[in-house]
């Protein structure tokens, strides 16, 4: 095997790592912070809104993400350069790039998934707990905050660390819209050295190395969780 390639291709691997880095991270916070009411309003309702949450988490989960980030990218956002003026407003340089597209088909994603995740675990948390709260004369928000929502991801801490690890094995999907994430950069390694094994091997070494990071993330974090007492 040679590895002479990897010097002169390290910046673009830095690049694409980084891009990758930012894909994942990015649409886990604005994918949770979607997920978090999705699961909520399946719970409290009200039904209409309980019903187009359910309906959003069926759509996401039953189609491939591949198609989803198709449709946004060449669908979506082919209208755009048809809007009158579009082209010269500020919000161009934006709508051009595939980054953003990618970013909203994979909080789309994780928003989907998670709203599921995150609607079995509010479920899950004992009712005498929320009970109790309202008793002491919490407030719905108060009660929220500090003690539902802490409760509801405990129960789920280690789905999620599951759930993040797949969204970081799908991130080379968004090489097939022309960004150019570690996977991406890899693909032209392989065209421009023709070597096969040694940039897959050293992909998989990479994804490797960060879902061992994630897992020790997550695990520090769900050490740190007070474990209750029977």
């Amino acid at each position: 095997m040679q590895w002479d390639w990897l010097i002169e291709y390290a910046p673009k691997l830095v690049e694409g790592l980084w891009l990758t880095l930012q894909l994942l991270v990015l649409s886990i916070i604005f994918g949770m912070a979607l997920a978090i009411p999705i699961g909520l309003v399946q719970v409290t309702g009200p039904r209409p809104l309980a019903w187009a949450a359910k309906a959003f988490c069926t759509t996401i989960r039953g189609t491939p993400l591949l198609i989803q980030l198709w449709l946004i990218y060449y669908g979506v956002g082919s209208l755009f350069p048809f809007i009158p003026g579009i082209r010269e407003s500020f919000l161009w340089p934006v709508l051009r790039d595939a980054f953003p597209y990618a970013l909203f088909a994979f909080s789309l994603s994780v928003a989907g998934y998670e709203g599921e995740v995150m609607r079995g675990a509010f479920r899950g948390v004992p009712k005498g707990e929320l009970e109790a709260a309202r008793a002491m004369g919490m407030r719905p928000f108060t009660i929220l905050w500090r003690i539902w929502l802490p409760r509801a991801l405990q129960n789920v801490f280690p789905t999620l660390a599951g759930e993040f690890i797949l969204t970081l094995k799908a991130t080379p999907l968004a090489a097939t819209i022309t960004i150019f994430e570690v996977y991406g950069v890899t693909t032209i390694v392989r065209q421009e050295t023709y070597r096969i094994y040694e940039p897959l091997l050293f992909l998989a070494f990479i994804y490797l190395c960060l879902t061992g990071v994630l897992v020790v993330t997550f695990r520090y974090f769900e050490n740190r969780i007070p474990k209750r007492r029977v």
